[in-house]
């Protein structure tokens, strides 16, 4: 492992006794005054050193016997008796580290507050920053997407399209990159500079393929203080990082995840691109908003909810393919998003179906939508961006959403159907028309009429929901 991060060109160092604390804090001292490399120190240790149980998997697994404990102190040389004995030594150690906190702190306020006397609207945007508020126009620049204007976009590029709209407004608070994949991600804030090598000014930071590393690095930010972290890369590998993701949700953090390439309509890839479990796992976990909008609307009331949100982190899936912008003079507006369900077009009394779809399917839905309401049948469109808004409504705007009464229903999403079953009753091929396996290497038309993903097999089978 030393070798392979010398090759690397890193500064890297072997203890052989990595409890020998003189020999580590010279190895430390040495690594801080390599200012052109990054440094490796590795340490050879024993697992549970000093106690009886020391090298073994009980140190890690099992608490200890009362006699061990004992040992274990008596082995450092502390009162076997005293549990939480603090020797004097640490004790003034740490009691002058809090005092040199203190001084310092009060010397950082004093700057602050000469600061805010020179340049008193930087120093309140800095305020309203740390709070992690909002200034008021920050939604000002978000763009307004219309089929005449706009005609058909991937969501990954509506998305792009509303990003470098916040970043005008929100210029210093927001902050972020992908993982080595800002082209295709979409997620790069033209104008707005990089992170480098002690360089802070910019917005934009170049993570590297390390998605993990690049989780941890967009929860440290939002732990931070007011910065809005956010990071990029391919829905497949959230695999990667589900870790990071967690931990966001876990400590309610209002970090956001920008998840691309959603589908299998990324195409020629194939199957170990192509994510198909990943959405029934993000909507599975704790704290976790969901979003995976159907157009440039959608898109952009997505990010207003994730750059709201205060509880947890966000999720935004987006497409690779092009998708029709849907008309919002015809239809219901995408401020609906907020609601996670909402109908985009209804039909003139109970409907004898209900099409439910979101993120690229809805399309489909859309035109089918339209050929069975032209033979006489009345159907109800819901568009379904986000499960976890939609469950967090009162049950009177669910059921308005979805009639209990009305039974025929046919789900359309290019994913696992774990978790239709909530909305559909017992899922199944003639309810749910969406990935039962994995996906195929090929162009993305050809993948969607391969695995049902078109506007005829819709029309067909909600014709035999309804038993027309």
């Amino acid at each position: 492992m030393g070798a392979r991060f010398e090759a690397y060109g890193w500064h890297v160092q072997s203890l052989p006794n990595g409890h020998d604390l003189f020999s580590v804090e010279d190895a430390l001292n040495q690594a801080r005054a390599c200012a052109d490399q990054p440094a490796l120190i590795i340490c050879r240790t024993h697992i549970g050193y000093g106690s009886p149980e020391q090298d073994t998997a009980k140190v890690h697994g099992e608490p200890f016997k009362e006699e061990h404990y004992k040992a274990t102190r008596t082995h450092f040389g502390f009162p076997p008796d005293q549990p939480f004995h603090i020797p004097k030594e640490a004790q003034g150690h740490f009691r002058e580290t809090a005092a040199r906190g203190t001084r310092l702190e009060a010397d950082w306020r004093g700057r602050l507050a000469a600061y805010a006397k020179e340049y008193p609207e930087l120093a309140a945007r800095y305020q309203l920053v740390m709070k992690g508020d909002l200034p008021a126009d920050w939604d000002a620049h978000i763009p307004e997407f219309t089929p005449e204007k706009d005609g058909a976009m991937a969501t990954r590029d509506c998305s792009s399209k509303v990003l470098n709209g916040l970043a005008e407004s929100l210029r210093g608070y927001l902050v972020g990159g992908s993982a080595d994949l800002a082209p295709s991600t979409k997620t790069y804030m033209t104008g707005h500079g990089d992170v480098g090598f002690h360089d802070f000014a910019g917005d934009n930071i170049h993570f590297g393929v390390c998605e993990h590393a690049m989780g941890a690095g967009v929860n440290g930010l939002a732990l931070h203080g007011g910065l809005i972290s956010y990071c990029a890369t391919f829905l497949q590998f959230f695999n990667y990082m589900s870790p990071t993701v967690r931990l966001a949700a876990l400590m309610k953090q209002r970090a956001i995840f920008v998840y691309t390439h959603d589908s299998i309509g990324l195409g020629e890839d194939g199957p170990t691109h192509q994510p198909v479990e990943h959405l029934a796992w993000l909507r599975a976990m704790p704290n976790v908003l969901t979003l995976r909008p159907a157009d440039g609307n959608e898109t952009a009331w997505a990010w207003r909810l994730a750059l709201t949100r205060r509880d947890g982190p966000t999720v935004l899936c987006f497409s690779r393919q092009k998708l029709p912008t849907v008309d919002r003079k015809q239809h219901a507006s995408a401020e609906n998003v907020a609601k996670g369900a909402y109908v985009l077009i209804d039909c003139q009394g109970e409907p004898e179906l209900i099409l439910i779809s979101g993120g690229g399917e809805l399309c489909f839905a859309l035109e089918a939508h339209k050929q069975l309401s032209a033979e006489g049948l009345r159907v109800r469109l819901v568009s379904f961006p986000s499960w976890g808004l939609f469950e967090a409504q009162p049950q009177a705007y669910k059921d308005s959403v979805l009639p209990p009464q009305v039974k025929a229903r046919l789900g359309i999403e290019a994913a696992s159907p774990q978790g239709w079953d909530r909305y559909l009753g017992p899922v199944s091929e003639a309810n749910f028309i969406g990935m039962w396996g994995f996906g195929a290497s090929a162009p993305y038309e050809v993948l969607a009429k391969h695995f049902g993903f078109t506007v005829e097999n819709v029309v067909a089978k909600a014709k035999a929901l309804a038993g027309k």
